[in-house]
């Protein structure tokens, strides 16, 4: 009688969802597993043996990546922050001046569309100042964590920007400016620098 015995690792699905994979370059589908070794007979799974840790795998490319990989953002939660951090960005600085400034709203308006919100308007600006302040300080340093240097300092002189779309930077201007590089995550002579430098090509 020919018996058959052999290992083999079987995966219990944990969950399904849409993650950012870094090989194919965007937003996929992904199945999260958990793995364990057992021992089959005639193919069938007998004795449990070890288990061989969990994986998140995506359902185009095939690749697996460790869990941790669900902690980045989605290419359209990305985008949502820009758009729901400009908003914030927006809010602080105008109130730190004259709110009723139509150039700097103008100007305000167009930074949050350039962000990604296509239909930012008066009417969503207003809406936005009359938010109380303290909603404005997580949306701000979560749009931080997601940019790079780089970016966060173009978002800092785009508050700069339009805080001087009516005017010289005024102190309580420069004061917010300095507040918002702090939420962004940014080195107080990271702030002063982009501050500067902004302030001289306005």
């Amino acid at each position: 009688m020919l018996i058959i015995w052999g290992l083999r690792v079987i995966y219990r699905m944990l969950g399904r969802g849409v993650f950012f994979c870094r090989r194919c370059g965007g937003d996929r589908d992904y199945r999260h597993r958990a793995g364990r070794r057992w021992i089959t007979f005639f193919f069938i799974p007998l004795i449990p043996l070890m288990k061989t840790g969990e994986h998140v795998q995506c359902l185009t490319c095939k690749t697996r990546y460790v869990t941790e990989v669900l902690k980045l953002p989605t290419t359209v939660e990305m985008e949502a922050a820009l758009a729901t951090g400009m908003r914030a960005v927006v809010a602080v600085i105008l109130r730190a001046g004259d709110p009723a400034s139509p150039l700097a709203r103008r100007r305000a308006i167009d930074a949050v569309i350039g962000a990604g919100d296509a239909d930012y308007d008066e009417t969503w600006l207003a809406a936005d100042l009359d938010e109380p302040a303290d909603i404005a300080r997580p949306r701000i340093a979560a749009l931080g964590a997601q940019l790079q240097v780089e970016a966060r300092e173009w978002c800092l002189a785009e508050a700069i920007r339009i805080a001087m779309a009516d005017g010289p930077l005024s102190g309580a201007e420069r004061a917010a400016a300095e507040h918002l590089a702090n939420l962004l995550g940014m080195t107080q002579a990271q702030a002063i620098g982009v501050i500067a430098l902004t302030e001289q090509n306005v």
